[in-house]
This record gives C-alpha cells, sequence and structure tokens, in this order.
C-alpha cells in the first residue's frame, strides 16, 4: 500500500499509476485501517472525476471501494446512498441480469439490512433472487449469497411469520 504510493508519489496529478497507486493504498488500508482510507479514497474518487469522468468502470470501482469503507466505519446510511448509485448506473450500463449488477444489488440489501430497513430489503432480496437463479443459475455463488441474504433478512426480521421463512423454500 504505502510503499506503492511512496513509489509514484512523485508523478503528476493527472498520471495514471499514480491514481492506480493511490486506489492501492486505499483498498489495503480499507478493511484493516478504514479511518485511513477514506481521505485516501475520497481523493482517489475526487482525481478520477476530475480527470478521467469519461472511465465511468473507474469511478464505479472508486465509488465501490468508497462504499464498502463507509459500511466498515459502520456509516451505512451514507454508504447505502452510494451503493444505490452505483447500482442505478450498473443497471443502466449491463441490465438487470448481469452479475455486477446483481452483485451490487446484493451490496444495497446489505445496507438495508444494517439499518434495520427490513421492509425494503425483504422485498429488494426476493426480486433480485429470481433474476439471479434465471441469469447466473440456481448453484452460482452470487445466487447462493443472495439465498443467504434473503434468508438472514427473513429470520431475523421483527415480526415475520412462518410463512415468510416457507418463501425462500420455493425452487
Amino acid at each position: 500500500g504505502w510503499a506503492c504510493w511512496k513509489t509514484y508519489l512523485n508523478r503528476p496529478a493527472t498520471d495514471g499509476i499514480r491514481c492506480n497507486a493511490m486506489g492501492i493504498l486505499g483498498a489495503s488500508l480499507r478493511d484493516s485501517r478504514p479511518e485511513e482510507a477514506l481521505p485516501v479514497l475520497e481523493a482517489g474518487l475526487a482525481l478520477g472525476r476530475r480527470f478521467w469522468s469519461h472511465d465511468e468502470r473507474s469511478i464505479l470501482v472508486a465509488q465501490s471501494s468508497l462504499a464498502n469503507c463507509l459500511a466498515h466505519l459502520e456509516r451505512h446510511d451514507e454508504a447505502l446512498v452510494l451503493k444505490r448509485v452505483i447500482y442505478a448506473r450498473f443497471v443502466a450500463i449491463h441490465g438487470v441480469s448481469h452479475e455486477v449488477t446483481i452483485t451490487s444489488g446484493n451490496n444495497i440489501a446489505s445496507s438495508l439490512v444494517m439499518l434495520d430497513l427490513w421492509d425494503e430489503a425483504t422485498p429488494f432480496l426476493r426480486d433480485l433472487l429470481p433474476e439471479a437463479r434465471r441469469s447466473l443459475g440456481p448453484d452460482h455463488s452470487v445466487t447462493l449469497r443472495i439465498r443467504r441474504s434473503l434468508a438472514d433478512t427473513l429470520h431475523f426480521r421483527p415480526g415475520s411469520t412462518r410463512n415468510d421463512l416457507r418463501w425462500n423454500q420455493r425452487p
């Protein structure tokens, strides 16, 4: 992380390798030291928007890293806002059936659960799961993660009934 950043620090701000080094630094700090990662990831996103706004994929990767960092810092409301933006862009670019879009949808659901927004998380996952099964197959790792997310949501949601829990047993 830091060694990569120090290697390319003297390059111009517009240099792609320098920006990649900043992204690597932010990603390496995100899980272990998210407080330090946050300003690095914010600066990386700002640089990307300023100099490479035409590279939407890179912007979405930077936004995803920032959203994950916010979630690690338990700033789930801010992470959710960003995850919704990312999901909307993936839907616009790839459609609802693409793996990256479906994965992004599951990321939204995790934030909804962390914020105890059960009434929004449950129908969202119920819509997402059949799409994942259709597009990726029932045994794909992403489909299985969504199925697990829905099962956990139904299990832990206050006021869930047995009928709610049985819904997840459908093929």
